[in-house]
């Protein structure tokens, strides 16, 4: 596997976007995340999610899928396009474009797609160490080829699950979150975000508040972590790899 390399965008690749959306686009792009050496991670635990980001109405918006209730892990959860690193893929960013394009359609090459970056890692609660991909598309025309739903995360300006159902237990009307002991007793804390279909949660969450603070240099207005959780993943990595030998 080689290493991530981001490619320049084209001139005019962000032409299409309006003054109000465009500084975050240029926020992520300048985001330089810490290098991490990922192999100490056995490559069967490595992977990747697609974080496309485009605009519509003046908002900027992100492609998650909904998972079949069918499948055996996360089923019927709604999350960001990936999957876990295969063999015939060069590094990460090939894996979460391969991934987007098995299980959404989404084209392999459009001029219409562009890759800006990377974030740090994440470390899912199965232990497989997860690199967001951040891409942005500048011809919303491309989600019409899609054949999976689109759940775009604005949330009052959207049709909503509705509260007590299945989709939407919990008694806040956008927001939860709870505290739990995960492998080796460490402090994990679930945030789950409303949307028109399952709650956005977990991983996804993390990675999409970790997206929207970098995009809108905003913090959250809720406590991002627990007590004594670990932060970085830096942390995580010695944790896990020192729980893995």
């Amino acid at each position: 596997m080689t290493d991530i390399v981001i490619p320049p965008l084209p001139q005019g690749a962000l032409d299409n976007f309006s003054e109000e959306v465009r500084p975050c686009i240029e926020r992520l792009i300048a985001h330089t995340p810490e290098r991490h050496d990922l192999s100490v991670h056995p490559q069967s635990k490595l992977a990747a999610v697609l974080v496309l980001l485009y605009e519509q109405a003046g908002e900027l918006r992100v492609l998650l899928t909904t998972r079949s209730k069918a499948l055996r892990t996360h089923a019927g959860q709604t999350a960001l396009p990936g999957g876990r690193l295969d063999d015939v893929d060069k590094n990460l960013i090939n894996t979460a474009y391969r991934e987007a394009h098995e299980e959404v359609a989404l084209p392999l090459e459009s001029p219409h797609i562009h890759t800006i970056g990377v974030l740090e890692p994440f470390i899912s609660l199965h232990r497989i160490v997860v690199t967001p991909v951040l891409a942005i598309l500048t011809h919303p025309s491309v989600l019409n080829q899609l054949r999976a739903s689109e759940n775009p995360t604005l949330a009052r300006s959207e049709a909503l699950a509705e509260q007590g159902t299945e989709n939407w237990p919990y008694d806040s009307e956008l927001y939860n979150t709870s505290d739990s002991a995960t492998y080796g007793n460490v402090i994990y804390r679930m945030h789950r975000l409303r949307t028109s279909a399952s709650p956005v949660k977990g991983l996804t969450a993390d990675i999409l508040i970790k997206t929207a603070q970098i995009a809108f240099q905003q913090d959250t207005v809720y406590e991002r972590y627990a007590p004594q959780q670990l932060q970085t993943f830096a942390e995580m990595s010695r944790f896990v790899v020192a729980l893995n030998a």
